[in-house]
């Protein structure tokens, strides 16, 4: 089988084990299906995920005009604390930022590697937590607007990390923590203009990984430099595809490039 096309990060489909899902142009691949199967991956040229030109890739699949003009890849996506739309404040386009800044966010917290404080959209919850590789994850706050659920992350982070060490997170190096009691150590330290949004219920998610073999020394590939791989699958946790030499690829991190993609199926 063989397959072409843009990198998009993984779908997903909340399930057990977790579903991914690469989705090209004319292709939908389910990805769990390709376990203990050898891939062939080679790179063939850069596709901007807005402007199509075949210029390399700056930040986030854009090519750098695109990344510096697009509202998608505005400060405020990263740091949620910068959102104005609340304040009717244009930073990129106003009409954009009011449609994903001023709807529910949820405050998180979620162990991959470690407990680490978090910011999604409502909408996209247990998305986050899934391409963050997570094992467990529950709600601390839902705010009516991103900016809120911004200035909360910066509050809590002073206290809990907010980001996940991907290595570990990959090795399934877990640390073993107790999530509500986390939840309840850090309401104190919430903003007041948030505190009337904390979440009174313990509920947790668990999420379970499609992944037969853990790697012990994971090893990042960078298809710009290799330009082509082989190798077995043996799992898929957060947007990474990781492979039985220890060999890891991190899709999300490759959105924008056009692979070339071959599936053999090894012999029994």
């Amino acid at each position: 089988m063989h397959y072409r096309g843009v990198l998009r990060k993984m779908e997903t489909e909340f399930a057990s084990p977790i579903q991914y899902y690469l989705v090209f142009e004319n292709d939908f691949i389910n990805i769990n299906q390709l376990l203990n199967k050898t891939l062939n991956i080679s790179f063939e040229k850069y596709q901007c995920l807005n402007c199509q030109a075949n210029e390399p890739i700056f930040r986030q699949g854009f090519c750098k005009r695109c990344f510096f003009d697009l509202p998608q890849a505005a400060d405020w996506i990263i740091r949620p604390e910068l959102s104005t739309a609340h304040l009717d404040q244009e930073d990129r386009d106003l009409e954009y930022e009011k449609r994903v800044q001023l709807q529910p966010h949820i405050v998180y917290l979620a162990n991959s590697s470690n407990i680490k404080v978090g910011v999604t959209r409502k909408s996209q919850v247990p998305t986050r937590w899934i391409d963050q590789g997570a094992h467990e994850a529950i709600e601390i706050v839902e705010t009516p607007n991103r900016y809120l659920a911004g200035v909360t992350e910066v509050a809590l982070k002073n206290y809990v990390a907010d980001k996940t060490n991907w290595r570990k997170m990959l090795k399934n190096d877990n640390s073993d923590e107790n999530l509500v009691d986390w939840r309840e150590r850090l309401k104190e330290y919430i903003p007041e203009q948030a505190q009337d949004y904390f979440i009174h219920s313990n509920i947790k998610t668990n999420l379970e990984f499609p992944v037969l073999k853990y790697p012990e020394k994971p090893v990042s590939l960078n298809l710009k430099k290799t330009l082509n791989y082989e190798g077995k699958l043996v799992g898929v946790k957060g947007q990474y595809l990781i492979f039985e030499d220890q060999t890891v690829f991190n899709v999300r991190g490759n959105e924008g490039i056009v692979i070339s993609l071959s599936i053999k199926t090894n012999p029994i």
